[in-house]
């Protein structure tokens, strides 16, 4: 069982660092927030793009997560006034419209019931959801998720594009867009610069769907 401490320390190997670095920036380029924002983190476990996104992008983060064990790593080693509180991302704890941008990454390839907790997402948010998922057509899938899953991809659902237009169905949301990143995870040489492709070769192993919230009348 991978453990807070394991799975954090990760980033901080090279190729934990380079893969990371590119889902960050994929999902800070989505969610396009600006310094000041309310933004909550879904599913944030240890804090790891929590605090990224509160110290490099000068946001008001709060971090939910239902693991209080992995919530403790994440308030022992917050960096830029984060907060974190338990709870569950198909129930989440606050009122409608709390925050301005919500995102989440890779929460809901764990979740059992996705749709409730898109939903839960646009009830607290005024302007934009991502969401960081698994991809199903990319290398990663083939070498790591199928029959169930290896390691920390063990139970975990890997999506297509045709299932996440199906998250968002009939929901008040306008401008759903999709992109993908992590071509290669190795992160050596070959993965950089196949990375330069991921613009228009869709299958990359991160991907990153991002709508903009339609205000209910």
């Amino acid at each position: 069982m991978t453990t807070a401490d394991d799975y954090d320390a990760w980033y901080r190997t090279p190729r934990g660092a380079w893969i990371g670095g590119v889902e960050f920036a994929t999902l800070t380029r989505a969610l396009g927030a600006n310094p000041g924002e309310r933004v909550l983190d879904v599913g944030c476990g240890t804090g790891y793009f929590t605090r990224r996104l509160a110290t490099e992008c000068a946001l008001d983060v709060v971090g939910l997560d239902p693991d209080r064990a992995w919530l403790d790593f994440a308030r022992a080693h917050a960096a830029g006034g984060e907060r974190y509180c338990a709870g569950r991302a198909e129930a989440l704890p606050f009122p409608d419209a709390s925050f301005d941008r919500t995102v989440s990454v890779t929460a809901l390839c764990f979740v059992a019931d996705p749709r409730r907790a898109v939903e839960e997402m646009l009830r607290v948010t005024r302007t934009r959801v991502v969401l960081g998922l698994l991809h199903r057509r990319s290398l990663l899938h083939l070498q790591k998720g199928r029959g169930g899953g290896v390691g920390a991809y063990r139970g975990a659902h890997w999506h297509t594009r045709g299932e996440v237009r199906e998250l968002f169905a009939g929901l008040p949301i306008s401008g759903l867009t999709s992109s993908t990143a992590v071509l290669l995870g190795g992160g050596g040489h070959a993965s950089r610069v196949a990375e330069r492709a991921a613009s228009w070769l869709p299958l990359g192993a991160f991907f990153v769907a991002a709508a903009d919230v339609r205000a209910v009348r």
